[in-house]
């Protein structure tokens, strides 16, 4: 195994890995502030193990940012529970180890995900999945669902498949699914779905790229993840979840840091792998494993009027620099919709959106401030968004999925026009 630098583990925790020696199997839950949640996650994983897996070694870490709210205590008390035999089933024969640790470097999930690859590292672990510390839908199952693929099937990585309410992860469902699609042609419907299997081989990739000081350390470590797998080589599948409920945001709340982070990667790797997507032409599907059943996510009450106020307002601060980051068509376009818009009512066409993505896309590869950039197409997601929610109010979540794939074909037909924008703006190799 090639030596690798540790650099986000403890050195307590680094021995407290090595006096367990070496695992089959590597699972991590990164944490912050999730003391209500946590608990519920590590007792699915723990039943998750011994139903599917008891012979195999198996440790579980949980990588935790500093909380402190009783994350760690939390951790540590269901790590010690004993639950087999009130949950029927069986003790395995080779218990699931626990371990809590703070993560060293820059605050962030990505930080949390390289200290729980490092452990993977470190043990050997042939097969590794990761699960939001929020997740409140979680079942033993999708400890199968992760990590078989890989165990059983020699995938490479593994994204989860849920079903979704319409308004839940407007991120993904407007720029992120749609966009890594046209790129790099694979649909792949979560890729920064937050629970996902991988194997060692991966791992160890992972761990050799520079990426640990960026904002991929932060929160773009979802998709740079989905992106680097998808591009160099490894066999990608998907599993079915069932419903995903979490912790979830109106998406006309405050987005934070999140969303620069999210889409700048994309943006980013977009210049890492230029000679890859420049060929794509469409998108063919990924393998869905897992037993496909009718389940209803909650649902996400949404403030339509702030989001529309969001974006007159983002729109009326930023308008001189849109007027710079923007072809003309778009400007006068999106000066349009601006005009139109009302207190409750806003009209965003799929094309204008997916144009000014590509134009923002190929200018933030020249572009000295990005964090300006990306600070001044929040508005206009608000917008798109908004209008999103318009036109899908009387629809149910199937429904609004067709608008979704709608928009992912606008996308890949849009392409041409991507190529174009790259090479005005002097993007190319």
């Amino acid at each position: 195994m090639q030596d690798l630098p540790i650099t986000a583990l403890p050195q307590e925790t680094q021995e407290a890995l090595k006096a367990i020696g070496k695992a089959d199997i590597l699972i991590g839950i990164p944490s912050y502030n999730n003391a209500e949640t946590i608990g519920h996650v590590i007792r699915a994983v723990k039943l998750g193990h011994a139903k599917y897996y008891p012979g195999k070694r198996a440790v579980l870490i949980n990588s935790d940012g500093g909380s402190t709210d009783g994350t760690r205590e939390a951790a540590q008390t269901a790590f010690d529970e004993d639950i087999y035999d009130l949950s029927l089933v069986h003790r395995p024969q080779e218990p699931i180890e626990g371990v809590t640790t703070t993560y060293l470097g820059i605050p962030g999930k990505g930080s949390a995900f390289k200290a729980v690859f490092e452990a993977a590292h470190l043990l050997g672990a042939k097969a590794c999945a990761v699960f939001d510390s929020d997740l409140r839908s979680i079942t033993p199952e999708w400890v199968q669902l992760l990590l078989a693929p890989v165990l059983e099937k020699g995938y490479g990585y593994v994204c989860p498949f849920y079903r979704r309410y319409k308004y839940d992860g407007t991120i993904t469902n407007s720029i992120a699914y749609p966009l890594t699609r046209a790129l790099y042609g694979r649909r792949v419907r979560q890729p920064i779905g937050g629970d996902f299997g991988f194997s060692g081989e991966l791992v160890s990739q992972y761990l050799e790229k520079d990426v640990w000081e960026t904002d991929v350390a932060r929160f773009g470590i979802d998709i740079w993840m989905t992106t680097t797998a998808m591009v160099e080589g490894f066999k990608i599948c998907q599993s079915f979840m069932g419903a995903k409920i979490h912790d979830v945001k109106d998406p006309g709340a405050d987005l934070g840091p999140m969303f620069e982070q999210v889409v700048g990667t994309i943006f980013l790797l977009m210049k890492t792998y230029e000679s890859r997507w420049r060929k794509v032409v469409g998108s063919r599907p990924t393998a869905i494993f897992g037993f496909k059943t009718e389940v209803s996510p909650s649902p996400l009450q949404v403030n339509l009027e702030r989001m529309i106020t969001k974006f007159k307002q983002g729109f009326d601060q930023h308008e001189t620099y849109y007027e710079q980051a923007l072809s003309p068509d778009c400007m006068s376009k999106l000066a349009e919709v601006r005009e139109m818009a009302t207190e409750r009512a806003i009209d965003f066409p799929k094309v204008l959106w997916v144009r000014i993505i590509y134009n923002y896309a190929a200018s933030y590869q020249k572009e000295s401030d990005r964090k300006h950039l990306l600070e001044s197409l929040i508005p206009l997601y608000f917008g798109f968004v908004a209008s999103y929610v318009r036109e899908t109010e009387s629809y149910d979540d199937y429904k609004a999925e067709e608008t979704i794939e709608e928009l992912c074909e606008i996308y890949e037909d849009t392409k041409p026009y991507l190529l174009q924008r790259w090479k005005e703006k002097g993007c190319e190799e």
